[in-house]
């Protein structure tokens, strides 16, 4: 850093007190004279050792030059909203940014954020937060920093590389229904007085469907001749309909015969609706997520007595007004999307066609969720027949489809 220097500025201020300080002159990266004050000159010295360091190396702002944690955040989240991101995941980085962020950094300027400074922050998460919240708002804080080193405003991403560690005793397997509670869930659905209920669940038990894909999937992506279904939409949290999060969400996945014959008699029944929806609510729209559970997964599966006792905040059992002990049951949609996956995995259909038919992005996420089910597939046969055979036993197709 040629021309730097370290110089002594001495003043007498208003009320008659003599002040001293001392002045850093330095050119930053682009030739532009620059200058800091600090009360200590050891102070002065080792930052201008350091700064001159980072100058020839590329990644140095001025404070002048730089913004608060706070602006960057605006800016990190106007991009989002600009680039018109998932409803929820905007929700979620306000959520992290006003909660989280702002609280510990937010008054600090992005050329003072050091790789201590972050780690410290890191650590104080940890210390206060759950694991997982704590790795978000770590995911948060990089993508903001990243967004303000695109624009300009920092040199380098000083959080790159400073993550939340989850432990391997952290790590929960997923919870996949057992093959007797697969069965007695389709049997109860088959059952219920709703005639949406049998297609739904079949369908959710599999096909591997996102709940949002399932609440949004219309009846021109169900070709019941070719027996498939092609994921090319979805609805969202404010029910509305979009593109699938990812282009791995767009995808071709084919049809169990049962979930043929089901659907294609309840096309028969299903109402029309402006949306063509497979799956609509009463009111012809989307169904929500609180809908779906509430309104068919929970009641089948309380029917089928896969459920456990619903307790409340102090653990213990909820009743209701006839004296009753209430029911939880026990699965979501997540859940359910398991169900395909691990049956498929059973009959050892190829890691990359799975990873195509759930829709992730990576067969290294297929591995990270399912890695410890391809250890202990050994069946070997005609995958989606032999899934039929798992989950309902010696029944020869003909009665599977007057069951339907």
């Amino acid at each position: 850093m040629p021309m730097s220097s370290v110089r002594k500025r001495t003043w007498t201020s208003p009320n008659g007190e003599e002040k001293t300080r001392w002045v850093v002159d330095y050119k930053d990266s682009a030739g532009k004279r620059r200058a800091k004050q600090f009360v200590r000159k050891k102070e002065a010295d080792a930052w201008l050792i350091k700064t001159a360091w980072h100058v020839t190396q590329g990644p140095h702002t001025p404070d002048s030059q730089s913004i608060t944690v706070i602006s960057a955040g605006e800016l990190w989240l106007a991009r989002a909203r600009r680039d018109q991101l998932e409803h929820t995941t905007i929700a979620a980085y306000e959520q992290h940014l006003r909660l989280h962020i702002v609280p510990l950094l937010g008054h600090r300027k992005l050329s003072q954020l050091t790789k201590p400074a972050i780690e410290a922050f890191r650590d104080i998460l940890i210390e206060t937060r759950s694991r997982p919240m704590a790795a978000r708002v770590m995911r948060s804080l990089r993508s903001l920093i990243g967004e303000a080193e695109r624009r300009g405003y920092i040199a380098q991403n000083v959080a790159h590389g400073v993550a939340v560690r989850r432990a391997n005793r952290d790590q929960r397997r997923i919870e996949i229904p057992s093959k007797v509670e697969m069965r007695a869930m389709v049997d109860a659905a088959k059952a219920s007085d709703n005639p949406m209920d049998a297609p739904l669940v079949l369908t959710c038990v599999f096909q591997g469907l996102r709940a949002s894909e399932l609440r949004g999937l219309p009846w021109r992506s169900v070709d019941l001749r070719a027996g498939t279904l092609h994921i090319e939409q979805r609805a969202d949290s404010r029910l509305l309909i979009g593109p699938p999060k990812s282009s791995a969400g767009r995808r071709i996945v084919p049809l169990a015969d049962c979930v043929v014959s089901s659907l294609r008699k309840w096309r028969l029944r299903c109402p029309a609706t402006d949306l063509d929806l497979v799956f609509p609510s009463p009111r012809g729209k989307p169904l929500s997520h609180a809908s779906l559970h509430k309104m068919h997964l929970w009641p089948v599966q309380v029917t089928a007595g896969i459920c456990d006792p619903k307790l409340d905040s102090a653990g213990d059992p909820v009743i209701d007004n006839k004296g009753a002990i209430k029911k939880a049951a026990r699965y979501s949609t997540h859940a359910l999307r398991h169900c395909a996956a691990s049956l498929w995995i059973e009959q050892r259909v190829n890691p990359k066609r799975i990873q195509k038919w759930i829709g992730h992005s990576s067969i290294q996420m297929t591995f990270d969720v399912y890695g410890h089910l391809f250890d202990q597939a050994d069946a070997d046969a005609a995958v989606m027949a032999a899934v039929e055979r798992e989950v309902f036993g010696a029944v020869d197709a003909t009665q599977l489809q007057q069951e339907a």
